[in-house]
């Protein structure tokens, strides 16, 4: 008796899997799909067991949904389908297997959460069981597998000097599925407040991303360095490009080529210089997560173990409602929650408030990896764990927040704006009002203590405490023994690099873009 091959009656195909890569411009793995004579399936999973993640929050996957409609546009003008699953992958490929003799799957790498990597270590059993190759494309210059960092440099100048990939505007060859079959994977109707927009956040999408892009490059930049680390200038001066990059709108490297082609005609070469910097400061965390992921749950210097930080639940939660009675930690807490962004200096001050002054354990801010539009697994973890104190390789910095509040926020404008009961208090007052007299107090009408707390915490006598406590950590040998073997696994001489390539002349970007003048307004 002959038994026939199922697979001869199945159509050969590839399958595109749009993960953190939201675009069509410089997309590698996309490009090289396109080249070959084999039909291409678009898919992308809202998965269930990642959306309910701790870190998870509607904001993300508003972005992405939003992010998803400007592929589906791009593609539906080629008359060709994104197929959008509200369904765990495992499911929906178990399917299609069975359905489809399918000879490749394309995507990028994903530095991502515990979830999602556990996921990809699955998927990719499934997928040689089944004798099906995946082909996951570097992500940013992230070199995944990396031994040490002595020529990760090296490796990232040449992943940005690489070409950027140009798609074929025609040679397209797309998988369409039934509607019937389609249906019985899709899964539920995602909620409406994925669907739907909501103005106080940054939208999705990659023509959105450019637009961004080449105001910042072209004007936004000159205030650069000059307004970072103000709470309200930095809303425009800086770029808003993280959550483009977050999401994969825009590719590291045609940022940095682009910043490059305009770095030799700027008015103020210094901010581009900066900003730069700061590029390559994204990937460096980025690899340090990747190369020792653990660190989402784990102290990475173990030295630091035994430090003991009784969860406080009054504290927590005051703080993330912005009711701590600090007006600039309360101020940001609220923007932060109700439109997804800080600049850094606020972030790293909010961090260090919680972790120093509230003395909190930094495994308990998952709350803040869900408000942030641009949360990155790999940038978040480390930079937490960097302003918690607990590397042993950082300096340790407690941030005052009225000495911040008054450096940056002189005038009370964005405190005022987040916290409107202050907003009669005068500037010079407004960052302590607790020091307010009781006839002040009826003057401004805000009473402290009922119209707005009194500080939950002595911040001079918290942070004396948390400064006596981790500088103490610090001088142990287990702290410092564990630092020696981080410095070795995550660091190389990449500052002096970085001024190094600034610069070079860097190639000239040759893909074409038009850009309308007015990006959405940034609030």
């Amino acid at each position: 008796m002959i038994v026939k091959n199922n697979t001869a009656h199945k159509k050969s195909i590839n399958i595109y899997w749009f993960k953190r890569d939201f675009r069509f411009i410089d997309n590698e793995p996309l490009c090289i799909a396109q080249q070959l004579n084999i039909p291409i399936l678009f898919v992308y999973f809202f998965e269930p067991s990642v959306m309910h993640y701790p870190d998870s929050d509607v904001r993300h996957w508003r972005f992405v949904y939003q992010s998803l409609l400007h592929i589906n546009k791009k593609l539906q003008s080629l008359n060709g389908k994104l197929f959008i699953f509200h369904n765990e992958v495992d499911i929906v490929f178990t399917s299609l297997v069975n359905k489809y003799q399918i000879n490749t799957i394309f995507s990028h790498q994903e530095v991502g959460n515990n979830c999602t990597y556990d996921r990809d270590k699955r998927m990719q059993l499934f997928f040689n069981k089944h004798n099906i190759i995946w082909k996951q494309y570097q992500l940013n210059g992230i070199v995944r597998g990396l031994l040490d960092r002595k020529n990760w440099q090296k490796l990232w100048q040449a992943k940005m000097n690489e070409p950027t990939h140009v798609l074929s505007e025609t040679n397209w060859n797309i998988e369409l599925l039934t509607e019937q079959y389609y249906t019985t994977l899709q899964g539920k109707t995602l909620s409406n407040e994925i669907t739907l927009p909501n103005n106080n956040f940054q939208q999705g999408g990659e023509d959105i991303a450019w637009k961004y892009v080449d105001s910042f490059i072209k004007s936004r930049h000159l205030h650069y360095s000059k307004h970072i680390s103000k709470p309200s200038l930095s809303r425009k001066s800086c770029s808003r490009l993280s959550p483009y990059l977050a999401y994969g709108n825009i590719s590291m490297k045609m940022l940095y080529q682009y910043t490059m082609q305009h770095y030799g005609t700027s008015s103020n070469k210094r901010a581009l210089s900066n900003f730069i910097s700061r590029l390559h400061w994204h990937c460096h965390f980025m690899q340090k997560f990747d190369d020792e992921c653990s660190m989402e749950f784990e102290n990475v210097n173990k030295g630091y173990n035994d430090i003991v930080k009784p969860k406080n639940e009054v504290f927590i939660t005051a703080w993330q409602q912005g009711n701590t009675g600090v007006p600039l930690v309360d101020a940001c807490m609220r923007c932060l929650v109700h439109t997804g962004y800080i600049n850094f200096r606020m972030r790293a001050m909010v961090v260090s408030f919680f972790t120093f002054n509230l003395w909190q354990d930094w495994r308990e801010l998952h709350f803040l990896a869900k408000q942030f539009l641009d949360y990155e697994p790999g940038i978040h973890y480390p930079q937490l764990q960097m302003q918690a104190g607990v590397t042993g390789t950082n300096t340790v910095r407690i941030y005052n927040p009225i000495k911040n509040g008054i450096e940056h926020d002189t005038e009370g404008e964005f405190t005022k704006k987040w916290l409107p009961i202050l907003q009669n208090i005068p500037a010079s007052k407004i960052h302590e009002p607790w020091k307010l007299s009781p006839q002040e107090q009826i003057d401004y009408k805000c009473i402290i203590g009922t119209d707005y707390p009194l500080p939950i915490v002595d911040i001079d006598a918290t942070r004396k405490l948390a400064s006596d406590l981790i500088w103490g950590y610090r001088k142990k040998e287990t702290v410092k023994a564990a630092a020696v073997n981080i410095l070795k696994k995550h660091t190389s001489n990449i500052q002096k690099s970085i001024k190094k390539k600034v610069k070079q002349k860097n190639q000239i970007i040759q893909t074409i873009i038009e850009f309308p003048q007015q990006i959405p307004e940034l609030k």
